[in-house]
């Protein structure tokens, strides 16, 4: 998503009514300021159009017919791209990656020659949005799925998409393919996912964008208990669910990989770097060195986007040149605690096209 747009208020109506799994994640679009005007907060609307197996929504499960628009900076997008690949998604839905900044407008495909995706043939996302709701006032997210054949957007649901990508899309999932949501943990994954996005994904942000001195020591506060509940909760355990990796830690590790590259300065969560949690460090590391996770990380885009868009915590856009990255590579020691990674499947192996 675009977090300077995440910033803004708005008082449009949504294109469609908030579904369950936006009520849970509480993510939206766009967020305003809430206590006064002080703390950061997300609504949670998005496009609630779904593609499944019965097309009950009028789009059904088609291999070849999406494309998965993302960007390699965002976060939420972020988790798309992983569980594509350890799927093996890839020759279902296409990816189309735009590039680490944007302007007020959207998106755009900056990296693609000629500055246009080669397959839906736009410059910037905001056109498949227009096509579908020519008023659609809300932000212009990533990720976002795209009919290719009418050009406009499905959805931009992004908690809901990685769960169709499991359930709905399993015909077309590679052989070894994990079980990133196993019906007999989905109650624990869930209620995890839950507390993980409110006080960490979001949390950084309730950081980084308070609007007082007392917004902001409270939003510090949430955060580090729940990363200290973190460090508790993995201390003897490999993943957060089970013993394979399952969606919460694709949730999880998405904001971990960014935290020392940009939400310790950037957003002043700096009571400790990830690098200074030994648990949660040794765990970010286990799973970046899983196929599927490092192998999707672009640490310069990532940090291009945060220092370039946020203009009104880093006026200067200046990005800076750590942290060292060398670290990602150092052996964890997770092994000792057991789990199966993959659970009865397999590594991905196919290289990443994104």
């Amino acid at each position: 998503m675009s977090e300077s747009e995440a910033r803004s208020t708005t008082t449009s109506t949504p294109a469609t009514a908030a579904s369950p799994a936006a009520a849970e994640s509480g993510f939206s679009t766009k967020g305003s300021y809430v206590t006064g005007g002080q703390e950061f907060s997300r609504d949670t609307n998005y496009i609630e159009t779904r593609i499944t197996r019965d097309g009950r929504d009028g789009y059904p499960v088609e291999p070849g017919r999406y494309r998965l628009v993302v960007a390699r900076a965002c976060p939420w997008a972020h988790r798309s791209t992983i569980v594509r690949r350890l799927l093996g998604l890839e020759d279902a839905i296409s990816i189309g990656v735009c590039g680490p900044t944007h302007d007020a407008r959207s998106w755009t495909f900056d990296l693609d020659p000629g500055g246009m995706d080669p397959v839906l043939g736009i410059e910037r996302i905001q056109e498949a949005y227009f096509k579908r709701f020519p008023d659609y006032a809300r932000g212009i997210t990533v990720p976002a799925l795209v009919d290719i054949p009418s050009g406009a957007v499905v959805t931009n649901n992004f908690p809901q998409m990685t769960l169709d990508f499991s359930m709905q899309w399993s015909e077309f999932h590679r052989a070894g393919a994990p079980q990133l949501y196993p019906e007999p943990l989905r109650a624990e994954i869930d209620q995890v996912n839950k507390r993980v996005f409110t006080e960490v994904n979001n949390g950084v942000y309730r950081c980084g964008f308070a609007g007082s001195q007392e917004a902001y020591d409270a939003a510090y506060d949430r955060l580090f208990t729940a990363m200290d509940w973190l460090e508790g909760r993995l201390a003897d355990q490999r993943y957060l669910v089970g013993d394979t990796i399952t969606e919460a830690d694709v949730r999880l590790f998405t904001t971990l990989v960014r935290f020392d590259a940009v939400y310790h300065g950037h957003f002043k969560c700096n009571r400790s770097k990830l690098t200074e949690m030994p648990v949660l460090w040794a765990y970010a590391r286990d799973l970046f060195q899983t196929p599927g996770f490092g192998d999707t990380v672009n640490f310069e885009q990532i940090k291009a986007h945060y220092y370039k868009v946020h203009i009104d915590l880093n006026p200067t856009q200046i990005v800076p040149k750590g942290p060292d990255e060398s670290g990602w590579l150092t052996a964890h020691g997770r092994d000792s605690l057991g789990g199966r990674p993959f659970g009865n499947g397999t590594p991905p192996s196919r290289p990443v096209d994104a």
